[in-house]
């Protein structure tokens, strides 16, 4: 018998396996490659689709909104579609070149010119801000409570508006003054009358005075006087001025003084032992208005002399001056007898007796009458 051949199947194996590991080795790249360009055919695809879709955009400039249909996909592009600009000064609330997608909200501050001047500078601001109290910050401008800006920090910005800060300082300052000091006047009943006597030296005084002073800008525009102080004050200058009457100068006159004039008034002729000049007249009656009594009374009519009144003879006189009882001759009146007294007649005044109130009333006060004091004689009886 003949022995059987076996194949052999190894070999054949072998050969198979690594066949299909060259093709695998030999194609790795074309997998990889037709991978890749499948991944981006369908990303394009899908970037195509969502593209072309209709996207609604809300978009907010300087605080208005409005909503917006588009298939842009880029900020952008949206923004050239509806014809917006961005300067160089504007925020926005995301970037130019990112992507969109539906329901985005985007904000767009515009920034506004300005000119802002302060502390002797100006220059030129773009800003977002709402507001001058914004601008102000911006600007890292310092504003005291004092300093004034206008327009006000609240007011609402405008294009190329003109803002401007004041510096305000105040400063105080001091001058010295001299006090007058008063002239006190105070009577003396000791003192003769018309007479002054100096009694305390009078005194100036210092009065300080403070003044608010006010700059805009370091140029003076107001002062004002908020303090006055007396540093030391006067002393008052007091003078006592005399109220004392002099004592009338009295002629002693009796009936053997002698005579210094003759002369002849209405037919007679007399002697004058004394001439009185400027002599004041007035006027009494015997009633109570006069002399304080009543007719019932029984001084009523009774002179100083004891005498009763009679209208044509009695006058009432300084008895200093004219003797009790003596004659005299007044100008335009007539002749009188010296008979009765009173506390208002000193020196020389003659109170002329009338029976009649209201003619005595009428009578007044006269004076300048020359009065010729004559005896204790009547003149017919010379």
């Amino acid at each position: 018998m003949g022995a059987i051949q076996l194949k052999d199947t190894h070999g054949k194996r072998s050969s198979s396996m690594s066949f299909a590991l060259r093709w695998k080795h030999e194609n790795v790249r074309l997998i990889v490659l037709s991978a890749m360009i499948s991944i981006a055919m369908t990303f394009m695809f899908l970037v195509l689709l969502y593209g072309t879709a209709d996207k609604r955009v809300s978009v907010v400039v300087n605080g208005q909104e409005t909503i917006v249909t588009t298939k842009q996909w880029v900020l952008q592009r949206l923004l050239d579609e509806q014809a917006i600009a961005i300067g160089t000064y504007d925020k926005v609330s995301m970037p130019l070149d990112g992507g969109i997608k539906d329901g985005d909200r985007i904000v767009i501050d515009q920034a506004v010119p300005l000119i802002v001047k302060a502390d002797g500078k100006a220059r030129t601001l773009y800003t977002t801000e709402r507001t001058v109290q914004g601008a102000i910050d911006q600007a890292n401008i310092s504003i005291r409570n004092q300093d004034k800006v206008v327009p006000s920090l609240s007011s609402e910005l405008k294009p190329n508006m003109v803002v401007s800060v004041t510096r305000i300082d105040k400063k105080f300052s001091e001058t010295t003054h001299p006090l007058a000091f008063n002239v006190v006047k105070k009577e003396d009943p000791k003192l003769t009358l018309g007479k002054e006597k100096t009694i305390q030296t009078g005194k100036k005084g210092t009065v300080v005075k403070r003044f608010e002073k006010t700059f805009e800008d370091g140029v003076l525009v107001s002062q004002t006087m908020v303090e006055k102080l007396t540093e030391s004050p006067s002393v008052d200058q007091i003078v006592m001025v005399g109220t004392k009457k002099p004592e009338p100068k009295v002629m002693t006159l009796s009936a053997n003084s002698p005579n210094i004039s003759t002369m002849t008034k209405r037919g007679v002729t007399f002697s004058a032992k004394k001439v009185l000049k400027n002599v004041t007249l007035t006027a009494y009656t015997a009633g109570v208005e006069s002399t304080g009594k009543s007719k019932g009374d029984p001084q009523y009519g009774i002179t100083a002399s004891g005498s009763r009144v009679t209208e044509g003879r009695t006058i009432a006189v300084d008895p200093r001056v004219i003797p009790m009882g003596w004659w005299v001759y007044i100008e335009g009146i007539g002749f009188r007898r010296a008979e009765d007294t009173g506390s208002a007649i000193k020196g020389n005044k003659i109170d002329v007796f009338y029976e009649s109130l209201s003619y005595a009333t009428k009578f007044g006060r006269k004076q300048g009458f020359t009065v010729y004091v004559l005896g204790p004689k009547k003149p017919e009886s010379l």
